[in-house]
């Protein structure tokens, strides 16, 4: 198993900090990317700090789920994606996969309740009690989640995916 240095909470309480976080080993359908950017959004601050009850924070918490990088690594299985290529991933890095919902690419429906959030979700492939998310040097992602876009050489990785032309 790898590791990767993050900025994370460790508690609700105190500031951010770095820290080795560890990142699960490419598996056949995952794509492994380092981060080159990682937006700001104010759900990550909330759920640093705890400050949503009906979802509550697993520290270490590691937040960042709009995240932008280069592809370093793909499984057996993966097709979309290569070496070199930008990739980018939103709010969500997995599903069951295999429910109806997921099936026509609306994970966050999964009738099964399987979705996988970029950070602060339980952990299915069991590397860490909890996702991380992008705050962090790489992240290793499901190639089939319908969150996991490859982006277009010619645009900036620097610029947002929704910008116009």
């Amino acid at each position: 198993m790898a590791t990767a240095t993050s900025i994370r909470s460790p508690f609700r309480t105190t500031p951010l900090s770095p820290a080795n976080i560890p990142r699960r080993d490419v598996g056949p359908t995952d794509v492994e990317f380092d981060i080159l950017y990682c937006g700001v959004c104010h759900s990550d601050l909330h759920a640093a700090r705890n400050e949503w009850a009906i979802w509550p924070t697993v520290y270490p918490c590691v937040p960042g789920h709009e995240i932008v990088g280069r592809v370093t690594k793909v499984g057996a299985k993966v097709s979309r994606f290569k070496p070199g290529d930008l990739a980018a991933v939103g709010c969500m890095v997995d599903s069951c996969g295999t429910c109806e919902s997921c099936k026509v690419g609306l994970e966050q429906y999964c009738d099964t309740g399987g979705t996988v959030f970029t950070y602060n979700s339980p952990d299915p492939q069991k590397t860490a009690p909890s996702t991380y998310g992008g705050y962090s040097e790489r992240i290793v992602v499901n190639e089939n989640s319908s969150c996991t876009c490859r982006i277009n050489s010619t645009l900036p990785p620097s610029r947002p995916c929704s910008a116009p032309e």
